[in-house]
């Protein structure tokens, strides 16, 4: 009996996309070799292995974006992003897929899952396409320009998205030789392709993972709206202080400074508040709120102590029961916060309406003794009408 895949459905379809669109482009490309005119192989060519996997020449226009001439095909800019051209990238990015995207389904849910997705695919390949086009028109036209592929993007997002559900969780690689938390892997990644992008030649992965870290971290931190649910999260709403959706991560722990190491923060700072304020000022973002930043800190501390439920979660109902769950207990610690600070407000008026009920029972008090005053004279007068 063959074992039982367990994967969300949208996590499961990207994988077998990627699959299906990596083993399109290296048939199309295959045959493309094949075909070519040997006399038509470019000279830059000639003196090298020429592989019909790796060589630009044989690019697909119409699966990967080829700058300037995939404006034919828009359709590119996303299927470009979930191509791969060997094996062994192929198989890293079918890991990161498999194992990350079920946790982000899980999380956020599938329909949040599949607009983050196509937002980290789609924008960074827009972005770069632009940028190339852009740059052969200054420098002049190429025979044979580098396409623009990968799921280099993909890869930078799902790493910021982690970075926002478990900043301090850590991973061991190598039996525990190295141990690196979550919350420096977005920059690693990034690092990693500036510094290996013009070594080996791979420029686009540069750009790539760049675009796709910046992307994801805009759209997450400022546009993404995510539910309180529940009917706690309704009650909420219904107060006016507290909104049952909030819209993008005003949280400490998820602004962008916080994705580097603590000694460059006194330096990237200052540089980062004046590109936010800059931004704000030309009405291009709005400003977070004492509110949004309160409620995203207090959802930041939430998923810190609900996702690893979601994580070890078998089954997506589960994950989003567990998600459910979360978002009422970050609901219901708002409402106890709400009353306990108009509790301490109510403070000053206290002694005032304690005193009410101290005069009160002094009152009782009083007609208690002068009841008891007129009945003892009154058995009083009995007595002497008898005697």
């Amino acid at each position: 009996m063959a074992p039982r895949i367990n994967l969300p459905p949208l996590t499961r379809a990207l994988v077998l996309v990627v699959l299906a669109l990596s083993a399109l482009n290296a048939t199309l490309r295959f045959r493309k070799y094949n075909s070519a005119d040997p006399s038509t192989v470019h000279s830059s060519f000639a003196t090298k292995t020429s592989s019909y996997l790796t060589s630009p020449q044989w690019a697909i226009p119409y699966l990967v974006c080829v700058p300037p001439s995939s404006l034919r095909y828009p359709w590119t800019l996303l299927t470009a992003a979930l191509v791969e051209n060997n094996i062994v990238s192929l198989a890293i990015s079918g890991a990161v897929v498999w194992f990350t995207g079920r946790y982000l389904e899980r999380a956020y849910g599938s329909a949040e899952f599949a607009k983050f997705t196509l937002f980290v695919t789609v924008v960074p390949n827009l972005l770069c396409f632009c940028l190339y086009t852009g740059w052969r028109m200054l420098v002049g036209p190429v025979l044979y320009p580098t396409p623009i592929q990968g799921l280099m993007p993909l890869e930078a997002g799902f790493l910021v998205a982690l970075k926002q559900l478990v900043p301090e969780h850590t991973v061991s690689l190598f039996k525990a030789t190295i141990r690196i938390r979550v919350k420096h892997f977005p920059a690693l990644f990034t690092l990693a392709n500036i510094i290996s992008g013009p070594l080996l030649g791979t420029d686009t992965a540069l750009w790539l993972s760049l675009f796709g870290f910046l992307t994801s971290w805009i759209y997450l931190r400022f546009f993404r709206v995510s539910e309180l649910g529940g009917e706690a999260g309704d009650g909420i709403a219904t107060g006016g202080e507290t909104p049952a959706t909030l819209r993008g991560d005003a949280s400490d722990t998820f602004a962008f400074v916080a994705f580097f190491p603590d000694f460059v923060h006194p330096v990237l700072a200052p540089v980062c508040e004046g590109v936010y304020a800059a931004l704000v000022q030309a009405r291009v973002l709005t400003p977070f709120s004492s509110a949004a930043v309160e409620a995203g800190n207090q959802s930041a501390q939430a998923r810190s102590e609900g996702l690893p439920s979601i994580m070890t979660s078998t089954a997506g109902g589960g994950g989003r029961r567990a998600e459910a769950e979360r978002r009422r207990a970050l609901a219901l610690k708002a409402l106890d916060q709400r009353l306990s600070a108009a509790a301490s407000s109510r403070g000053a008026s206290a002694p005032v309406q304690a005193a009410a009920p101290n005069v009160a029972g002094e009152g009782v008090e009083v007609d208690a003794v002068s009841a008891a005053g007129v009945s003892d004279v009154n058995l009083q007068t009995t007595k002497d009408a008898q005697a």
